[in-house]
């Protein structure tokens, strides 16, 4: 399968700040990171988002 783009989006402000890949395909849990969101100024659990 191919790899598929993705945003990471912070909870706290919705605001995407990054963008990563991930491989395609059915059963495939979604991406959940802690990252540095420069909004919020902290780090926050980034959740996976569809263009």
């Amino acid at each position: 399968m191919a790899r598929e783009w993705i945003f990471l989006e912070c909870p706290d402000c919705a605001n995407r700040n990054y963008r990563t890949t991930k491989p395609g395909g059915p059963n495939i849990p979604k991406v959940e990171l802690s990252k540095y969101c420069p909004r919020c100024r902290k780090h926050t659990a980034h959740k996976e988002k569809k263009k």
